[in-house]
């Protein structure tokens, strides 16, 4: 997975005047199949600002997987309710409602002369 992953050290920005222009202890991590980017400039040391990032980014792709993973179990259960068979009471009631239905058409007949 480390193979996955760029690691680019840069700059700040904000508060911090000559010493945040100067070093590089800012982090990015990518990740490159996801695509999840994660930056970090919480402290002034590099291997902190590193530390952080690298459980940020793992803190997010475990999210992307979870959310995946709940993704595909809906998916799977959407399809059992939309195949699994219909109750016996809920196959009385379609088959009432059809004959009461039929027993409507049938009433109308055909008219005379046509």
């Amino acid at each position: 997975m480390a193979g996955d992953v760029e690691e680019h050290f840069i700059r700040g920005s904000g508060p911090g005047g000559q010493k945040i222009n100067k070093t590089s202890s800012t982090v990015r991590l990518r990740h490159r199949p996801t695509g999840v980017e994660v930056r970090c400039q919480r402290e002034r040391s590099q291997a902190a600002n590193r530390e952080t990032a690298w459980a940020e980014l793992c803190a997010k792709l475990e999210a992307v997987l979870r959310k995946a993973e709940t993704e595909r179990q809906q998916a799977v259960a959407k399809m059992r309710r939309t195949n699994r068979k219909r109750s016996a009471r809920q196959k009385a009631i379609s088959v009432a409602g059809k004959r009461q239905r039929a027993e409507i058409k049938a009433g109308r007949g055909r008219r005379l002369g046509e």
